[in-house]
């Protein structure tokens, strides 16, 4: 009878974690060393001051994954699909290219990050450490490996217990080295921080990057393939809500906590942040090598979660553009991730800087933002495809706010990639 009772509850759980399998697909895409880094810097240079912008870029991507996730469970059309149809099959073919492109830097740069954060955790333990290229070709390993069985579900199983390990890492950061509450809540209301005189470089920058990683074109459009494969319908739009929300809820935790850690330790002792992997070396000596290596390890698990869709993004969206099975098993899409998970070998191999290639990769992101903004605009506000679901006013003037301020983020990321490169 004990045993029965086990299995059921074990059933229930199960099937109360696949309703949130989409949202913690999206969580762990979202979540990378990318994210990281931005979060670490605006905590480090600026402590809480930047927190609102963390609630603002969270609202945002809370608002364009409802709209997009809405149009499919209206039409059950997924975003690429409806582009082809009902705009143009250049648009469609745009965003492929686009996003591969953001993906491929991505890529290189989050697994570049991932072992450099490994080496300088490794001499801690080993006199000299482990040479990052080892680490590097051990998880893109990893990740190739539980993509062979092909199946959605494992990858969004196993993406679970790789997010649960990221965000458990960075709450115990949180609690160990947050900043008074005060300037958490201080945080909360709209500030850009006063740029000391001389400085070339003010928190506009940063306040871009942050929104680059959070607000994100390839979230909203892989999320409408997650919807239609969850066979979700309007009778699931509350579902799909609830999925949203904790999604969005743990990726402002996430991030909030990242901001945190770097503010309470960092940022007090006036030390500035250019890249994730001056964590380790600049935080054990503040924080000790206890609360170094939970963070070492969230980043490692941020860095892997945010792999898992970053391999799969174009086989993906070439069986959505084409409206073929998602059957990730055929030699085709196998080689295919292979090919791009040897793109994670690049930085340790040619021993490049992998911050600079992260840049490129936010800025792909920042460019295709307007136009995703546009492109739902369009099609939420057609009768003949929504129906009496179609666009509110009040929904418009968000959109276009969002369609500003996105121009206005593009205009920044293109900035600094331009003087990054200079």
């Amino acid at each position: 009878m004990t045993e029965t009772r086990q299995n059921t509850l074990m059933q229930k759980f199960m099937a109360g974690l696949a309703l949130f399998l989409p949202g913690i697909f999206l969580l762990g895409f979202n979540i990378g060393t990318g994210s990281i880094t931005a979060m670490a810097k605006a905590g480090a240079d600026y402590g809480m001051t930047l927190l609102w912008t963390i609630v603002a870029s969270c609202l945002c991507t809370f608002f364009m994954i409802n709209l997009y996730s809405r149009y499919t469970l209206v039409t059950g059309e997924t975003a690429l699909q409806a582009f082809k149809k009902h705009i143009h099959p250049a648009v469609g073919i745009y965003f492929i290219i686009a996003l591969t492109l953001g993906v491929a830097g991505s890529v290189m740069g989050v697994m570049g990050i991932v072992a450099e954060i490994c080496f300088e955790w490794s001499k801690t333990i080993i006199d000299g450490g482990i040479a990052p290229i080892w680490f590097a070709a051990f998880f893109s390993a990893l990740v190739f490996f539980i993509f062979w069985n092909g199946k959605t579900q494992v990858f969004e199983r196993s993406l679970a217990v790789i997010v649960a390990i990221m965000a458990a890492c960075f709450l115990i950061n949180f609690f160990l080295m947050m900043p008074p509450p005060i300037d958490m809540i201080k945080g909360l209301l709209p500030n850009v921080p006063e740029v000391q005189p001389g400085a070339d470089k003010g928190p506009w920058l940063v306040i871009a990057g942050m929104v680059g990683t959070t607000v994100f074109s390839g979230l909203f459009i892989i999320r409408t393939t997650l919807v239609k494969e969850a066979g979700w319908t309007l009778k699931d739009a509350k579902t799909q809500r609830n999925d949203a929300i904790v999604a969005v809820v743990m990726m402002f935790v996430i991030s909030a906590a990242v901001m945190a850690a770097a503010a309470g330790t960092l940022h007090t002792q006036g030390l500035k942040l250019d890249k994730a992997a001056q964590m380790i070396t600049l935080l054990e000596p503040l924080a000790g090598s206890f609360a170094t290596a939970i963070f070492a390890m969230g980043i490692v698990a941020a860095g892997v979660s945010s792999q898992f869709p970053n391999v799969l993004m174009l086989p993906w969206l070439i069986c959505d553009y084409t409206e073929t099975q998602r059957e990730m098993t055929l030699p085709k899409y196998r080689i295919m991730v292979f090919f791009i998970s040897l793109l994670g070998l690049v930085v340790p191999l040619f021993e490049a800087r992998p911050v600079p290639i992260m840049i490129m990769s936010q800025a792909f992101g920042a460019i295709i933002l307007p136009v995703t903004v546009g492109c739902i605009f369009y099609l939420a506000n057609r009768k003949d495809l929504m129906g009496e679901h179609r666009n509110s006013v009040v929904s418009n003037i968000i959109l276009v706010a969002i369609l500003f301020f996105a121009l206005f983020m593009s205009a920044l990321a293109i900035k600094g990639l331009w003087m990054e490169l200079a």
